[in-house]
């Protein structure tokens, strides 16, 4: 890996740390952290691929209370890593890939409370220029705090560059056959769960026709993932023209159309 690949592949982690807790430009998730990575490294095909799959599984992770979910930013930049530095893009080498990233995401969780400890002192420190009515005490503060969360991140992954290459490759081939094997298998049955929490969450009879659409274009091999974006923005638009123009079923003044979602949307 060149010095250059390394040093984009190291900010796009910053920035996924970043954007682990600002949720603004979503370079966290697993489809935008591992398709940077994937460019960066020379190997976009393989890094969109692991990057759907986690994506996938990422959609069942969720803060809840003060339970709080894996590491998704760790987890699909230190994947993409893994898959660059073990060379094997397969499809054996992705699921390895993903299934490797589960236990990261939750190694991830001991980073974060770290982060959020020091973060403490961080807050008091921004209190007690408030007080003093230091408005740029309490920018630094929050400037310090971020940098805190990016570096959650960039500092595993640079640990892990500086590793070289035969070593993890080495202990990649370590791994049996048959636990490979598992854990090629086990990656796609958490993403399939993944993927069927959105169908549950999405499943309504507005939504179908487009879902079986989905499988029909998919299935045709002269589509480039280019055309099959422009066919799926190009559907989306044509749902949201025909929604607006009382299509959705809810013309007859506030009956529902079936989407409970959608009804709820459709009252704000």
């Amino acid at each position: 890996m060149s010095v250059i690949s390394i040093v984009l592949v190291l900010i796009v982690a910053f920035l996924a740390g970043l954007d682990g807790i600002l949720d603004q430009f979503q370079f966290h998730q697993p489809l935008v952290a591992c398709t940077l990575i994937g460019l960066a490294t020379g190997h976009a095909s393989a890094g969109i691929i692991l990057g759907g799959s986690l994506q996938f599984i990422a959609l069942g992770w969720a803060n809840i209370g003060a339970a709080v979910a894996p590491d998704v930013a760790l987890a699909s930049t230190a994947a993409a890593v893994i898959l660059v530095k073990g060379g094997d893009f397969s499809t054996q080498g992705i699921g390895v890939a993903t299934a490797v990233a589960v236990p990261l995401a939750v190694a991830g969780l001991a980073l974060t409370m770290i982060v959020r400890t020091l973060s403490v002192a961080v807050v008091h420190t921004a209190d007690a220029a408030a007080k003093r009515g230091n408005i740029g005490g309490v920018e630094r503060a929050h400037f310090l705090a971020l940098l805190l969360q990016g570096l959650r991140i960039a500092i595993p992954i640079a640990l892990l560059l500086a590793l070289p290459t035969e070593t993890v490759q080495a202990m990649l081939n370590a791994i049996p056959a048959w636990l490979k094997d598992g854990m090629t298998i086990g990656g796609g049955m958490v993403v399939a769960v993944g993927y069927a929490m959105v169908i549950n969450m999405m499943a309504s009879r507005e939504v179908w026709p487009f879902f079986a659409l989905g499988f029909v274009f998919a299935a045709v091999t002269d589509f480039t993932l280019i055309a099959l974006g422009a066919i799926g923005v190009a559907i989306a638009l044509i749902y949201l023209n025909l929604s607006k123009q009382g299509g959705s079923g809810n013309a007859g003044g506030g009956s529902s159309s079936g989407d409970p979602i959608g009804d709820i949307l459709e009252d704000y």
